[in-house]
């Protein structure tokens, strides 16, 4: 069994990344419905996207419901819930529909209550992998009531999937929430210290220092990885660090890390590097700190 045609909610980067994979593992139909697709400057690329995946994009939620039996929702994660709201009046118990969006577990359920509300089946989706440059085969975990349907629809087109549940929402979100504390947290270290570094030349010996107390990284190599990323996704990530903070916050736990996480990817994101590079990822964290000079 796998899907006959899919319906993307938002057909941002991921969507677009997505798309391209699974089309060339065969499917065919595939749909999109974006609220930014008739702006002047974002929706030229998004229709320019469309165009290059061969997906269709919809005039309405509702065209995009009546299109497709499975719809995956990958908007920006201040946006999952009224996504879902504005989809979940035109789905029906015969649709699927898939949160991927990097939010919490309580705002999983929000989702979940809106699409079940409607009779669908409903299956959060954590990613834990960057979908550049792995597409549709980033690592995903599965959960709710439709994980095993998704899983059964997909894993022919050579998703990786792994489910963590059945009967819950928000047990797979809340592994990529508590993930994000370490792994993003090291982006924005690292970050913070080639700002100062930089200034004294003295990275090198930084990164021989780290390797010596933590072996097995090549820590210079981690930085123009992980500085690229947040120059190019700065903004997306300090909104998921937001929704990290709330769910830490809901179980009376003060996020003191993770808002400072957020507060340096809110700093990159203001500081017009993304512009600068064009949206492109630099090569080296060098190359930040010489367009920051």
């Amino acid at each position: 069994m796998t899907v006959d045609k899919l319906g993307f909610v938002g057909f941002g980067e991921a969507a677009y990344h997505m798309a391209k994979g699974l089309r060339e593992e065969g499917l065919q139909r595939i749909v999109a419905f974006d609220i930014h697709a008739s702006e002047a400057t974002r929706g030229e690329k998004i229709q320019a996207r469309g165009r290059e995946t061969g997906v269709e994009l919809m005039a309405s939620s509702a065209a995009l419901a009546a299109a497709a039996d499975v719809l995956i929702s990958a908007v920006t994660a201040d946006q999952a819930v009224c996504a879902a709201e504005q989809t979940g009046p035109h789905l029906t118990a015969r649709h699927l529909y898939a949160d991927l969006n990097s939010i919490s577990p309580k705002a999983k359920e929000q989702v979940a209550a809106a699409v079940y509300a409607s009779g669908a089946e409903f299956c959060e989706i954590a990613v834990m992998g960057p979908i550049p440059p792995y597409g549709h085969k980033a690592p995903l975990l599965l959960g709710a009531s439709g994980a095993e349907r998704f899983q059964s629809l997909f894993a022919p087109l050579g998703m990786r999937m792994e489910i963590v549940s059945t009967d819950q929402v928000g047990r797979a979100a809340a592994v990529k929430m508590f993930r994000s504390i370490v792994y993003k947290g090291i982006e924005a270290l690292l970050f913070e210290c080639v700002l100062g570094a930089g200034q004294y030349g003295a990275e090198e010996r930084v990164f021989a220092s780290l390797k010596e107390s933590i072996p097995g990284v090549d820590w210079k190599k981690l930085a123009d990885y992980m500085v690229g990323r947040v120059v190019v996704h700065g903004e997306r990530r300090a909104r998921e660090m937001d929704e990290v903070a709330k769910t830490l916050e809901e179980l009376g736990i003060e996020p003191m890390m993770t808002s400072a996480t957020a507060r340096r990817f809110d700093w990159a994101a203001q500081s017009g590097l993304r512009e600068h590079f064009d949206g492109e990822f630099p090569a080296t964290y060098q190359e930040v700190l010489d367009a920051l000079r």
